[in-house]
C-alpha cells in the first residue's frame, strides 16, 4: 500500500489503496531469465525511460520536470510512462516477459520485493546509488533479504489529525496515549459527529493504518494471533463500542475519512500527508497533526512507511544500467527532493533535505518525527506481506462485526501459515 501514493486521483486524493496482488510464483513464471531482456529491443543510446504511477496530471508534471532537470545534467533525454499504481507490477512484468523493460521502474515499497525475489532488480550500491545520509530504516525499507534494490525520493506515513476549533470549544488537549485517545474520541461525539475517524476497510488502506497500533504495542505481523495484536484490534472495537467510531469504517479508504473529517463528521482522523493538499482547500478548516497516540506514556509511536522506490532492473547492459543509477541519484539528490517533497507534502528520504523541508513547513514536523521510527511493511515478511495483508483485511471485517478478535486474529495466522 503499498505511500505510495499508491494511487490516479488528485493529490490529496492519493492513497495507499488497493493493488493488484500478484502471487509470486506467477511473477517468477512471467519474469523468467530477466538479464536477457536486454536483447529483446533496440534502445536509444540517448533516451532513458522510467515507469510509475503519476497519471495524476500534477505529479506527473513534477516528475516530468525532475526528469528534465536531471536530463539536462547527465546529457540524455528521459520519458516517462506513467500507468495507475495497481497496474505498475503487471506491466512490469509484462514487459519483463516481452523483454522491453524500462529502465527504471518505480515500484510502491510493498510492492518491490516481489519483483526482486524473481531476480529481476539490480543492487543500487554496487551501481554507484548514494545512500549517505539515507536513515537506516528507510534503506531497509528499499532493502529485500540485506540487498538494496530501492532508492526512495520521499516517504510518507500517518499521524493524528485533529481540528483545532472542535477541541479547543471542548477544552481538550490533543491525546498521546490510547487511554487519552478513547476518552477525548468520546467527549467529542455528539449528534452527527464521531470522536475520529480512521480506515479499518478490506484493502490495504485498513492494514496500513493498524500497523501503529500493532507496531505500537509490541505486536508483530509474524504473529497475528499473539495478545499484542489482539489488544490493538480491540482497541478499534472499543472505539466501535463507545460510538466514537462509525460502523461504517470497515467499509471506508483513507479518502473516506479525509472526506468525514472535511465535512465535520469527524473531530480526528488518522490519514497521511497526501491528504494535506485536499485539506487545504477547505479555508475555514483549522486542522493540526500529531503522533498517532501510543499504549501507554513512554513507548514509541511506530508507524508504517509508505512511497515509491526507484529500481533498476536487470536489463542486460551494464553501461545503460551505470546511466539508470546516475539518474537514480539526481531524482533522490537533496535539491530534487525538497522540491518533490513541498510539491507532494511527503517528507524527505534525505535526512539533510528532510532538515531544510522542515524550515519550509515546520506544521508538518510531527510526520518527520514518525518517520524517524517509522518502519517497512515489508521489513520482515517480504514477498509474503500480501498473505499477511490479506488476512489482516478479513480478520478486521470479521472482528469489527461482531467475532471476537482473537477468534479473527487466530484464524488470520492460520490462514497465513497454510499459504491460504
Amino acid at each position: 500500500m503499498t505511500a505510495h501514493l499508491s494511487n490516479g486521483a488528485r493529490p490529496g486524493r492519493r492513497r495507499i489503496g488497493r493493488r493488484v496482488l500478484v502471487p509470486l510464483t506467477v511473477a517468477s513464471a512471467l519474469v523468467g531469465t530477466v538479464a536477457l531482456a536486454g536483447c529483446g529491443q533496440s534502445r536509444d543510446p540517448d533516451v532513458y525511460t522510467v515507469l510509475n504511477s503519476s497519471t495524476d496530471d500534477s505529479y506527473h508534471g513534477w516528475d516530468a520536470a525532475t526528469l528534465e532537470r536531471c536530463g539536462k545534467q547527465l546529457g540524455v533525454t528521459i520519458e516517462q510512462q506513467s500507468v495507475p499504481a495497481n497496474q505498475v507490477m503487471t506491466k512490469s512484468l509484462r514487459m519483463a516477459s516481452s523483454k522491453s523493460l524500462p529502465d527504471i521502474i518505480q515500484f510502491d515499497g510493498s510492492e518491490m520485493p516481489t519483483f526482486a525475489e524473481t531476480g529481476g532488480l539490480l543492487d543500487l550500491r554496487k551501481l554507484g546509488v548514494d545512500t549517505t545520509d539515507v536513515p537506516q530504516g528507510i534503506i531497509d525499507y528499499g532493502s529485500y533479504k540485506g540487498t538494496y534494490y530501492g532508492a526512495a525520493r520521499t516517504v510518507n506515513t500517518l499521524a493524528l489529525f485533529y481540528n483545532k476549533d472542535i477541541l479547543d470549544k471542548a477544552g481538550l488537549p490533543v491525546p498521546t496515549t490510547w487511554a487519552e485517545m478513547r476518552e477525548t474520541a468520546r467527549k467529542l461525539t455528539r449528534g452527527h459527529q464521531y470522536g475520529v475517524a480512521l480506515s479499518a476497510g478490506g484493502s490495504e488502506d485498513g492494514v496500513y493504518q493498524f500497523t501503529p497500533f500493532m507496531w505500537s504495542n509490541g505486536g508483530d505481523e509474524t504473529a497475528l494471533d499473539s495478545r499484542n495484536v489482539v489488544e490493538a484490534l480491540d482497541y478499534w472495537k472499543s472505539l466501535i463500542s463507545d460510538g466514537s467510531l462509525s460502523k461504517s469504517t470497515i467499509n471506508w479508504t483513507q479518502a473516506d475519512v479525509n472526506d468525514q473529517f472535511m465535512a465535520g463528521n469527524a473531530a480526528m482522523m488518522i490519514n497521511g500527508p497526501w491528504q494535506v493538499e485536499t485539506l487545504n482547500t477547505k479555508k475555514n478548516l483549522h486542522w493540526g497533526i500529531a503522533q498517532i497516540p501510543v499504549p501507554e506514556t513512554g513507548d514509541d509511536s511506530v508507524g508504517p512507511l509508505g512511497g515509491g522506490e526507484l529500481t533498476i532492473p536487470d536489463i542486460g547492459d551494464p553501461v545503460r544500467e551505470k546511466t539508470s543509477a546516475k539518474i537514480v541519484n539526481c531524482m533522490t539528490s537533496e535539491r530534487e527532493e525538497v522540491t518533490y517533497a513541498l510539491n507532494s507534502w511527503m517528507i524527505p528520504a534525505n535526512q539533510k533535505a528532510a532538515a531544510t523541508w522542515r524550515q519550509k513547513v515546520p506544521s508538518l514536523s510531527s510526520l518527520a518525527d514518525q518517520v524517524a521510527v517509522a518502519r517497512s511493511r515489508t521489513a520482515k515478511a517480504g514477498s509474503g506481506w500480501t498473505s499477511i495483508s490479506l488476512a489482516l483485511q478479513s480478520a478486521f471485517q470479521s472482528a469489527l462485526t461482531g467475532q471476537s478478535s482473537e477468534s479473527a486474529l487466530k484464524h488470520a495466522q492460520s490462514r497465513v501459515e497454510s499459504g491460504k
